[in-house]
């Protein structure tokens, strides 16, 4: 209990062997392959269901009420006391464009072009990139190359973008939204499993761990019926 009592509960004591990021995708329901029939909404109507729920946080009038407008590329570090409540920089659903869901509230699912949404995990005080944001790219994992002819990235060329870092925490960082990146993946081989590596890409970035699929990359399988 004495020894607990010198913890912080803001910050980890220790943090000189803090690992890089590892990632996550949207939607995630049943495993890692994303399998459906572009014309059958029944087999693509849960991804995007998912999707919604999973960007209501992200939606614009959100943003605007809980968080603030940031300077675009660099760190937005906040000092004071650390039990101060930190602001948190806006990061609205309509960055994601055609990933949005506004304008395609499919996302891209209906025409076979799906949208999937790539989350780097929090760190406290982690600031990846070293200055310079950290991007994504895509390629087919194992395989022939042309499977996988096209993919647009969103925000911009698919980078994180430096003022949504430092994260200071949930207790003090209360109305903190993960920066995004949207993967439309418009041009993939139809009716085929296609496995796919999603890398982040940056200084300090480890990507290439064998035995962490999760670490700096993800790995899923799209299969795509028409």
């Amino acid at each position: 209990y004495v020894m607990l009592l010198t913890l912080s509960p803001y910050t980890p004591t220790y943090q000189d062997r803090v690992s890089p990021p590892g990632v996550m995708i949207r939607p995630f329901l049943n495993g890692f392959t994303i399998a459906f029939n572009a014309s059958q909404p029944s087999t693509w109507q849960p991804y995007v269901d998912s999707m919604h729920h999973f960007l209501a946080a992200y939606d614009d009038k959100v943003q605007e009420e809980k968080n603030i407008e940031c300077v675009s590329g660099r760190y937005f570090i906040q000092g004071g006391n650390e039990s101060e409540e930190k602001k948190a920089c806006q990061f609205k659903r309509s960055l994601l464009q055609n990933c949005s869901g506004i304008e395609d509230p499919t996302f891209g699912y209906s025409k076979g072009q799906p949208c999937i949404l790539l989350k780097m995990n929090r760190i406290i005080g982690y600031r990846p990139g070293a200055g310079v944001p950290v991007s994504v790219d895509c390629k087919v994992q194992k395989g022939n190359e042309s499977d996988l002819r096209s993919v647009d990235f969103y925000p911009g060329n698919g980078t994180f973008d430096l003022m949504y870092y430092p994260y200071y925490g949930k207790i003090t960082h209360v109305n903190y939204t993960s920066p995004l990146v949207a993967m439309h993946f418009t041009d993939v081989k139809k009716n085929y499993l296609v496995p796919i590596q999603c890398s982040l890409n940056g200084k300090g970035i480890v990507n290439d761990v064998n035995s962490d699929r999760f670490l700096g990359r993800i790995i899923f399988t799209l299969s795509i019926g028409k």
